[in-house]
């Protein structure tokens, strides 16, 4: 499309009618046209949406969006045939000459950050589809493509699009947002997020449930192109003037990130997945950990507590667990959470599947059927979340769980969901509800966990994920390779996934698929206790330290600890997090976006604002690092967490060789870090033995919020630490420690 035809304005919307290059009246026909409608939901956040044909039916679902009004201001100039719609700090110009059509995005200083140009916007119709019949000649039906291209300039970086295991940077990729069971070694994805981060201050959501494609950089140089399936595309470009300012608009529209209970901090056991194991074996685990000291809060059992063939059936296998509601409580009595395994699928062998079959509680076929298949479990049936009913059955289930002691639900799969031949119980398009999918059961059994515990108390581990899911947290990294580069795609996931709205994430320790070398294990350790939760997991093979040795043991251990130590600052920044959007686990760039350098790195992080992390992915333990820059530099150099004697320059590159003991953690200059060395567990009193740990010379006054253990969203005290004329500090006259480590 290439010419405004004719626009009008209404209230706070732009409504335009696009058509194709005008020479003169006779084009207007045997041709079609495309709707255009300017919106803006929020303040600094501008919609388009575009349309081809408006007489398709609508059957959802759609995500949800949060939306104000009376933020924007439109202008009008015939003369000079521009129109300008503005969202608080976003503006978008319109050149509405005639066969001149352009959109253009731009800052507060009227620089253009993206927008669409020559030959961006249009419909594409493809006749290779099974619809399509050459006999039908002018009335053959083709599949059609909305097209919206919106432009790079040079330089530009785009990131996000969920989690993510290729390069951190998506410029030449070609992603489809479509989920799919792929582990980490693939450019498939459990979690599918239609929302990208640009370098140059904006980010970019597609507000549509179904497969959205993008080539970003991958088929002209000089655009992201994105297209879906059907006749309508809707686009959110949303303003920042920094890369936490997007992440904090972005979830003020689609959701803030919820909470969870500080336990949830804890070092978490599995059974890992295809293990033997019955209540002797689990017993001898905790025994192990006991014995040996390392701290542990949370069991889960994965998915062979349930008998084979009947996933799921919410029973324990009474074979393996004969007095499951005793040892449950058995394992309570040492002061553990329990969590289970369990995915949204009914084998045919379970007892649950005739009640499901009879009250209508499975996807069906067209025919009325129910959807059946034999991959991952004989006569597996797929529970309909659009069925309230359906839903409510299966609330029970997790209910009854619940009343015997579990803690939290791991809701695996979601992604196996089909497109073709089925029908929803509120008539939802199927293919726009395979993403959405996880999205409804997620938030069924998070709900059904909150409703018991209150607000902010809930907690799952969920694999799939879609828009909106951070309100449903946590959400893990899916089956990764026991490899060190498999330890880095995981961590290349993870931060895409921060990117892309979400605050809390975890892998896999050790890999899942394959038994870990013991150097790998001891180095997916130190990784994973400084993410945000922290899970030893496997597939054949048990993931408990003393199996790779002692000398594991004793740095998981170590690790452990040392995040305990940190539940303070980590509480803190979850906080902020849920206020705001900001992940804890950070890209670089997203905390120093002035640094260049940081744009490229995806190999190390930031643990909340002032530690950076840069795991160890080699054998021999080198590593290779970079120290970024900021305006904290003047207040000092980074500190080496475990050697306060060393310390290093900004905006250098390091190599250093690490024993198993140590890894580069480096304490941000300028930064007060809140830390407590007395506490055993999460859960432990915030306030007694807090210490701040102080780095160099502070510019102004810092804030620490110590937060409630008990209750994750509420601050209890508020400690104010200001410089002093002889470059110490002061606490607000608080009884706090201060600790110096520069």
């Amino acid at each position: 499309m290439s010419n405004v035809e004719r626009f009008s304005i209404e209230d706070d919307s732009v409504n335009l009618l696009l058509n194709k290059f005008q020479a003169h009246r006779g084009h207007t026909l045997n041709s079609p046209t495309v709707s255009a409608t300017l919106t803006s939901p929020l303040e600094g956040i501008i919609g388009v949406k575009l349309v081809h044909w408006a007489g398709q039916n609508d059957n959802g679902p759609h995500y949800h969006l949060n939306k104000t009004t009376g933020h924007t201001k439109i202008q009008h100039d015939e003369a000079e045939k521009k129109l300008n719609y503005t969202s608080g700090s976003l503006n978008l110009a319109l050149n509405t000459s005639a066969n001149e059509l352009a959109l253009e995005f731009q800052s507060p200083a009227g620089k253009k950050l993206t927008g669409q140009s020559f030959r961006s916007i249009g419909y594409v119709r493809d006749q290779r589809t099974e619809k399509h019949r050459y006999e039908d000649g002018m009335f053959a039906e083709r599949q059609g493509y909305m097209l919206a291209g919106l432009d790079l300039g040079v330089g530009e970086k785009v990131y996000g699009l969920g989690e993510r295991f290729g390069p951190l940077a998506k410029n030449g990729q070609t992603v489809d947002i479509w989920n799919e069971d792929g582990g980490t070694s693939s450019d498939l994805a459990y979690k599918n997020i239609p929302f990208y981060i640009s370098s140059k201050g904006y980010g970019v959501f597609v507000n549509h449930p179904g497969k959205v494609s993008l080539e970003v950089q991958s088929e002209r140089t000089t655009r992201v192109n994105i297209s879906v399936p059907g006749e309508e595309i809707e686009y959110f470009v949303v303003y920042g003037a920094t890369p936490k300012d997007i992440l904090n608009r972005y979830t003020s529209l689609t959701g803030r990130p919820a909470l969870v209970p500080s336990w949830s901090y804890n070092l978490w056991l599995t059974t890992s997945f295809t293990t033997n194991y019955d209540e002797e074996t689990v017993t001898g685990f905790l025994d192990g950990f006991r014995d040996r000291d390392i701290p542990l809060g949370v069991f889960h059992f994965d998915c062979f507590w349930m008998k084979s063939y009947q996933w799921c059936d919410f029973d324990f296998d009474s074979d393996m667990f004969p007095d499951a509601l005793g040892y449950l409580k058995r394992l309570k009595e040492r002061g553990l959470r329990i969590s289970v395994w369990i995915n949204p699928y009914i084998a045919q062998a379970s007892p649950l599947f005739e009640e499901g079959k009879k009250n209508g509680y499975f996807i069906k076929r067209t025919d009325g059927s129910v959807w059946q298949w034999d991959l991952w479990q004989a006569g597996m049936a797929i529970v309909d979340f659009t069925n309230p009913a359906a839903s409510k059955w299966y609330n029970a289930h997790l209910e009854r769980l619940a009343e015997m002691g579990v803690d939290s639900f791991k809701t695996d799969f979601a992604e196996r969901i089909p497109v073709k031949g089925v029908q929803y119980h509120n008539g939802a398009d199927p293919e726009r509800m395979h993403n959405y999918y996880a999205l409804l059961y997620n938030k069924i059994v998070y709900e059904t966990l909150s409703n018991r515990v209150g607000r902010n108390q809930g907690l799952l581990f969920a694999r799939s994920t879609a828009p909106g899911g951070q309100a449903y947290p946590v959400h893990w990294g899916g089956d990764c390779e026991s490899t060190f580069e498999a330890m880095a795609e995981s961590l290349r996931g993870g931060l895409s996934l921060m990117l892309s709205g979400y605050i809390f994430w975890a892998s896999d320790i050790g890999g899942f698929e394959g038994t870990p070398p013991p150097a790998l294990y001891k180095r997916w350790v130190q990784f994973g206790l400084l993410s945000t939760h922290s899970r030893l997991h496997g597939s054949s093979s048990f993931r408990v330290p003393w199996i790779y040795g002692e000398d594991c043991s004793d740095v998981l251990r170590d690790c452990v600890k040392r995040k305990l130590l940190l539940i303070p600052y980590i509480l803190q920044e979850a906080l902020k997090g849920h206020g705001n959007g900001t992940p804890l686990m950070r890209p670089l760039f997203l905390e120093f976006p002035g640094d260049l350098n940081t744009y490229a790195i995806d190999t190390q992080y930031l643990f909340g604002p002032n530690l950076l992390v840069a795991p160890v992915f080699t054998e021999e333990g080198e590593v290779t690092f970079y120290v970024p820059q900021s305006p904290d530099d003047e207040a000092g150099k980074w500190i080496s967490w475990f050697d306060h004697s060393k310390s290093y320059e900004s905006g250098r590159w390091y190599t250093e060789t690490h024993g198993f003991d140590t890894m580069p953690i480096l304490i941000r200059p300028g930064s007060v870090t809140v830390t407590n060395p007395t506490i055993k567990g999460p859960e432990d009193d915030a306030l007694e033995g807090i210490e701040l740990l102080v780095n160099g010379r502070l510019r102004a006054e810092t804030t620490v919020e110590i937060v409630n253990s008990a209750q994750s969203d509420e601050i209890l005290k508020t400690v104010r630490v200001s410089p002093t004329e002889d470059g110490k500090v002061e606490a607000n006259g608080h009884s706090v420690k201060l600790v110096y480590v520069a």
